[in-house]
This record gives structure tokens, C-alpha cells and sequence, in this order.
């Protein structure tokens, strides 16, 4: 479970990108996180996940603060960032144990989870090469392997399918699927309003820094527009937040 209570972030005095937010994502839930372009779905991720410090408000994971106790709480949390451009002198294989060292996999656990998620996903022949040569694509995968090597109870992504190709794609939302029947919980964000539609339990829509919608996509067509799609309703919800502000 991930609480997120009060939560505000400022980048300038007096001027709030993230106003005073509040959400809890359930245990067995796929929740769906949508915004326009700069709306602080990604400042929201990176308190979320400790990256960035929270002004006002506290983050739990499953309990645990994220400010208070944040090892605890990340050992709890399988992150994928929006940018997989990171440790590009490893080898594929070496950015992998360097992973599991940190979880404190052990050596055989590792091996067997190394070989099962590298070759679902296609890149386990490239698992000697380093990353700086593998696509971006490639570079996506890798990350999303090593997130989930530790098998974390909830998985946090920022646009996990961006680069991804269909195989890839497809693989991942079963895995998303089948994590969440495992009461476990997974927040993503996501631009592709199509996944979204089809994927989640629930969705919050951020526009401007605060949350003007939390709910399923039944209750969300039943306050505005029945029989739209989430693109349509989508649109609907965040230009009318824009003429209100």
C-alpha cells in the first residue's frame, strides 16, 4: 500500500508545483496516474520514491515514511524511472548483480531470476554487452528487470512502456496483471490513455499540481460523460480545471 497524505512540493517560494495532494493506492490495485505534460505526475514519482525531498505532507510505503525511514521503505518499492540512460559502462550483467548485491539476493536466487526476466523480455544475449550499446528500447528493458530481480511488493513506474516493443510491451502489462492479483500494488504513469483504459483498477488525473480526479472509469464517466472514451473524458476533466483556475 502507498499513502500519500498532504503532500506539497515547491520549486519556487511561494509557488507550488505539487498543492497539497492526497491518495492511497491499495494492495492488489493497478492505479493509473495521467496528466498533461508538466502537470507533476514525475515531481510526484520522485517524492514518491525519495529522489526528491518532500516539502509538506509524508509518503508511506506500506507503513514505512519514505522521509522518516527511507531504506525501509525503499526495500519495499521496484522503481522505473522515465530516463533509462543510467550505469551505460556496465555490462548488462554486471548492472544486474550490482542490483541483486544491494537487495542481498542471493547467488543462486539471482541467477535464476537473472535468466527467467532477461529472456522474457529479450535481452538476455546481450547481458554481456554494455548498456551504452544497447537501444533505448534495450535500455528500458534492463532497467525493468532489475527492478523487478528483488520481486518488491510495490512497483512504481514513470512511462514503463515508452520504447518498449509490443512483445516487450505486452509481457510487462502481464506482469503488472499478475502482480496486482498477488495483492500487491502497482502506480504508473503513463501518457497512453488506451492502457490506461484498459489497465486499471482506478486512475488520478494531475493537472496544475493538484489532483481533480480519483476514481474508476465507470464513476468517472458517470460524473461526466457516459459513453466517452478516457480520451474524451480526459480532455473534458482538464480543460475545465484550466478555465476554473
Amino acid at each position: 500500500m502507498i499513502e500519500i497524505k498532504n503532500v506539497s512540493k515547491s520549486y519556487k517560494k511561494g509557488t507550488k508545483v505539487i498543492d497539497n495532494i492526497n491518495l492511497k493506492i491499495e494492495d492488489g490495485e493497478i492505479f493509473g496516474f495521467l496528466g498533461p505534460n508538466g502537470a507533476g505526475k514525475t515531481t510526484t514519482i520522485k517524492m514518491m520514491t525519495g529522489i526528491l525531498d518532500i516539502d509538506e505532507g509524508e509518503i508511506l510505503i506500506d507503513g514505512k515514511s519514505i522521509r522518516k525511514n527511507p531504506i525501509e521503505a525503499k526495500k519495499q518499492i521496484g522503481f522505473v524511472s522515465d530516463n533509462p540512460d543510467m550505469f551505460l559502462k556496465l555490462r548488462g550483467i554486471e548492472y544486474l548483480n550490482f542490483i541483486a548485491d544491494i537487495y542481498e539476493i542471493t547467488k543462486e536466487e539471482r541467477e535464476k531470476r537473472i535468466e527467467e526476466l532477461a529472456k522474457e523480455f529479450g535481452i538476455y544475449d546481450v547481458l554481456n554487452d554494455k548498456i551504452q550499446s544497447y537501444s533505448h528500447g534495450m535500455r528500458q528493458k534492463i532497467i525493468i528487470v532489475s527492478v523487478l530481480l528483488h520481486n518488491p511488493k510495490n512497483w512504481i513506474l514513470d512511462e514503463p512502456l515508452t520504447g518498449l516493443d509490443p512483445e516487450a510491451a505486452f509481457y510487462l502489462k502481464a506482469k503488472m496483471k499478475e502482480h496486482a492479483k498477488t495483492n500487491h500494488a502497482v502506480f504508473f504513469s503513463t501518457h497512453i490513455l488506451e492502457i490506461a483504459e484498459r489497465l486499471c483498477d482506478r486512475i488520478g488525473i494531475i493537472d496544475q499540481g493538484k489532483l481533480i480526479f480519483v476514481g474508476t472509469y465507470e464513476e468517472m464517466k458517470k460524473e461526466f460523460k457516459e459513453n466517452a472514451s478516457l480520451e474524451e473524458l480526459f480532455m473534458e476533466i482538464t480543460k475545465k480545471n484550466e478555465k476554473n483556475n
